[in-house]
């Protein structure tokens, strides 16, 4: 993503990643947890366990030539890195802050979605964007800044 921040020079307040996610196993199992784990800039902010791969509707915005029998929807989950630590959806899961991700040194924030190889529950992901799953939108990225 663009650091638009840096390019007006205003210090980041607060920093937002929100995306739909699921795990992904062969065909689909609403029973199979994936533990995926979100980076910014090099700096791993959390994970989150997904407890499946949800295929027992059509998402509300999967387009019909989509396959039934394949990942439909998932969770849109937020992931929010601040000077007091690094939440996801609200509750706090690490203490990165702001200044770990050093922002105003890069012109562009690089992100990284993964399921590690150690993970507890090592399932795959699932990332779905406009035109798919129960939420309209692709990955968001939001940089609130300084007045």
């Amino acid at each position: 993503f663009p650091n638009n921040a840096r390019l007006v020079g205003k210090p980041v307040v607060a920093l937002e990643l929100s995306m739909e996610l699921s795990s992904e196993v062969p065909g689909a199992s609403a029973d199979w947890p994936s533990d995926i784990t979100l980076s910014i800039n090099g700096a791993e902010i959390g994970a989150w366990t997904s407890p499946g791969d949800f295929a027992d509707r059509r998402g509300l915005y999967t387009p019909d030539w989509w396959k039934l029998k394949g990942s439909q929807y998932g969770q849109l989950k937020s992931w929010r890195v601040t000077p007091d630590g690094a939440f996801i959806d609200g509750v706090k899961v690490s203490p990165i802050t702001l200044r770990d991700l050093d922002l105003a040194s890069h012109h562009s924030i690089r992100l990284r979605i993964e399921v590690k190889a150690d993970a507890r529950h090592p399932g795959g992901v699932n990332v779905f964007g406009r035109g798919f799953g129960n939420y309209d939108q692709d990955i968001v990225l939001r940089l609130t800044t300084a007045a």
